[in-house]
């Protein structure tokens, strides 16, 4: 069985450890944004390859990344998902057979 733990602990650990290394005080939310493009043009690459460790990887880095631009933006990513949820759960659509998810006008 995988060793996991909450997403509220992780987030403090990541926070804690991106305070640490200066991430926060010499940082910017718009480096971080970038680093957060870089790991998804890697998380790209592993799922055309399905090379599932490197995806793990890839969603594992942009999620870092992520809360270090909430931290940045003084925003909670936490709340930032919550929001996006609250837009999309009662979108209408459709999975196209090139698997592209068609919103409904």
């Amino acid at each position: 069985m995988k060793e996991t733990q909450s997403f509220g602990m992780t987030e403090f650990q990541v926070m804690q450890w991106a305070q640490e290394r200066g991430i926060y005080e010499n940082g910017t939310a718009l480096g971080q944004a970038s680093k957060t493009l870089e790991e998804a043009c890697e998380l790209l690459i592993a799922v055309a390859k399905n090379d599932k460790a490197e995806i793990d990887d890839a969603i594992g880095d942009m999620m870092v990344t992520l809360v270090n631009v909430g931290v940045l933006t003084d925003l909670d990513v936490r709340q930032c998902f919550y929001n996006a949820y609250k837009v999309i759960e009662h979108r209408k659509g459709y999975l196209n057979k090139d698997g592209v998810f068609v919103k409904e006008s």
